[in-house]
């Protein structure tokens, strides 16, 4: 079962899951249900834990990705316990269940649970997030951490790659780096100009991931069975000039359509945000038996996946 399946993130979870590795997968969902999905999909509130508990008892998932969130970051802040409610609430749902079912948990977080000083942070560094969104994650952390009886923590960081349920999203830059590279492609290709975010109230470095490499190793994750916190991200922390720099050799475009400046004023929250959220992942790489790609190899598998639109 895979929560938020048909969000950016949990696209590239539910595609590795089947085509790589052959799953049967249910998204429940109370957003959007495709009515040509190769997956089976079924309404569900994940706010309602009762509407949770009959859809795993229906499914008997053996493992749980939960990877949907209450994805607007301005209500986070007008509504707090909307927010409360579809971060806290939901996980708690989804982990009273799978107990109930002898299902693991894996929960799909950020490394935004960190200040943006501790970089780069281990699994074991303590987090301390400066924002609503990092803490509702931080707090979504204890309740698997603490609660499920068979649970994985599943930081990703710094996001990229195609969102397969809605391949036609229109990408923009923002205050952090998901969607970054694609912003980029998507107007470099295009002839145009591109501005490369630079401040200091923004996430200026992080450690790159590719959407359908976390997701593998989040099958990692349950295949041999470890509980705990986990990087699911590549090898090397990047700036966000680093990261376009990278993208443009890669993708074989003109540097020259690139420019560097201070964020367009009105996509900011006016929340605060993370300097450095750049994670060590080494521990994670020995328990997976998983060796992290570096920036380039990240960026080639996204190319073929925007190109071709097939898994590398």
């Amino acid at each position: 079962m895979i929560t938020g399946g048909t969000g950016f993130v949990g696209s590239n979870i539910v595609r590795v899951f089947m085509e790589t590795h052959g799953a049967d997968v249910l998204v429940p969902t109370n957003i959007h249900v495709p009515t040509n999905a190769a997956y089976e999909c079924e309404p569900c509130d994940l706010t309602d834990p009762a509407a949770v508990r009959a859809s795993v008892e229906r499914f008997r998932p053996d493992v749980i990705v939960h990877a949907a969130i209450l994805n607007d970051y301005d209500r986070l802040y007008r509504d707090r316990h909307a927010a409360w409610d579809s971060y806290v609430g939901a996980t708690r749902n989804v982990v009273a269940a799978a107990n109930v079912l002898g299902a693991k948990v894996v929960l799909v977080s950020t490394d935004w649970v960190f200040d943006g000083t501790q970089g780069p942070a281990t699994e074991a560094t303590p987090p301390n997030p400066i924002n609503l969104y990092g803490v509702m994650k931080m707090a979504s952390e204890l309740v698997v951490t603490e609660g499920a009886d068979n649970g994985a923590v599943a930081r990703v960081s710094g996001v990229n790659g195609v969102h397969w349920a809605r391949p036609h999203t229109p990408r923009v830059q923002d205050p952090g780096f998901g969607y970054f590279v694609a912003s980029i492609v998507d107007s470099l290709r295009a002839g145009k100009r591109f501005t490369v975010w630079e401040a200091d109230d923004i996430n200026m470095v992080a450690t790159p991931s590719l959407a359908t490499e976390s997701a593998e190793m989040m099958w990692r994750i349950a295949e041999l069975d470890r509980v705990g916190i986990f990087h699911c991200c590549g090898r090397d922390s990047v700036s966000r000039r680093e990261l376009a720099l990278a993208a443009c050799d890669i993708f074989d475009l003109d540097t020259r359509l690139l420019d560097f400046g201070p964020p367009d004023v009105d996509v900011m929250h006016g929340a605060p945000i993370p300097f450095d959220t750049s994670l060590d992942a080494s521990a994670t790489a020995e328990a997976l038996g998983y060796e992290l790609p570096s920036l380039s190899e990240l960026l080639s598998k996204f190319r073929v996946h925007y190109e071709q639109g097939v898994l590398a």
